[in-house]
């Protein structure tokens, strides 16, 4: 798929409007599930599994049915950590992180039910270390890993984040 059409599609689907988001951090022996997101023909994107809120579900029956999707996994959120504002034009979200533990399945390559087959943008689901991550371009990973110097650090998140949001100035 061509890098325009991609942003084309991303854009259509969850641009110039605000999303609610819920994200689940789930972490075993030190390594934490990511997903990775092709968000142009040459760059990716890996965050925790999560997605958009469906009317009338709560926070947690979204991660539970978002997380089946993206990962095969059945999980139960532990605690809500905190609030994350991403804002870069199109995209503007409020990202509602939880620690989540593993309840029953494996992990598996899902899909993104709110795109059509040949316009899916998740292409890889990874346990990776703290080390992993830090190593990837800056902008090739979700925010909240920044400045943090062990996986045990995200759990420790409370309240309201805006990690790095360059865009308005």
């Amino acid at each position: 798929m061509s890098e325009d059409k991609i942003r084309k599609e991303i854009e259509s689907k969850f641009g110039n409007r605000l999303r609610v988001r819920v994200n689940g951090i789930l972490i075993e022996d030190d390594k934490i599930l990511l997903i990775k997101h092709q968000m142009s023909a040459s760059s990716f994107f890996w965050s925790t599994p999560g997605g958009g809120m469906s009317y009338g579900s709560s926070l947690e029956d979204n991660l539970k049915r978002e997380f089946l999707e993206e990962t095969g996994l059945s999980i139960e959120p532990i605690r809500f950590l905190g609030l994350n504002e991403y804002l870069s034009p199109p995209l503007h979200a409020l990202e509602c992180f939880y620690s989540v533990k593993k309840m029953e399945g494996k992990v598996s390559l899902g899909i993104d039910p709110e795109l059509p087959s040949e316009s899916q943008i998740i292409k890889e689901i990874k346990w990776m270390t703290l080390k992993e991550i830090h190593s990837l371009e800056k902008n090739s990973f979700h925010q909240i890993f920044l400045g943090i110097k062990s996986v045990s650090e995200l759990v420790l998140y409370k309240g309201y984040f805006n990690f790095e949001n360059n865009s308005i100035k």
